[in-house]
C-alpha cells in the first residue's frame, strides 16, 4: 500500500525525494511514516529524485585547479637560521586569489 502511494507521489513529481515523499504522504494521504521506511522502500523501487544538487564541500580536491604552486621545500622543513623558510596554507582563498589574479 505506501510502495503503490511512493510511486504514485514519484510518477506525478519525479523531482521529490524521499523526504518530500514522507512529507506528501503524511500530509495529504495521512500516512504517518518513518524516512527510513520510505528511503528503503524507493531504495527498492529505483525510486530517485531527477534533480541532483553539488556538494561544494571546502575539502574536495579540486577537478581543474587553476594554479599549483611548485613544490620548492619537497618537505624539507628544517631550516638553519630563522626567517629562512615560511610556509601558510591558502587553500580557504582561492575566490580570494582567484579575484586578484582576475584584476591584474
Amino acid at each position: 500500500m505506501i510502495a503503490e502511494k511512493i510511486e504514485k507521489i514519484h510518477t506525478e513529481s519525479p523531482d521529490k525525494g524521499y523526504r518530500r515523499i514522507r512529507d506528501d504522504l503524511e500530509r495529504y494521504h495521512g500516512i504517518k511514516v518513518n524516512d527510513k521506511r520510505v528511503l528503503r522502500i524507493c531504495r527498492k523501487k529505483d525510486i530517485k529524485s531527477t534533480i541532483k544538487y553539488t556538494n561544494n564541500g571546502c575539502t574536495r580536491q579540486a577537478a581543474n585547479p587553476q594554479f599549483v604552486a611548485e613544490n620548492i621545500l619537497n618537505r624539507e622543513f628544517y631550516a638553519d637560521a630563522p626567517n629562512e623558510k615560511w610556509l601558510t596554507d591558502v587553500t580557504e582563498f582561492k575566490s580570494f586569489i582567484s579575484s586578484i589574479i582576475h584584476f591584474k
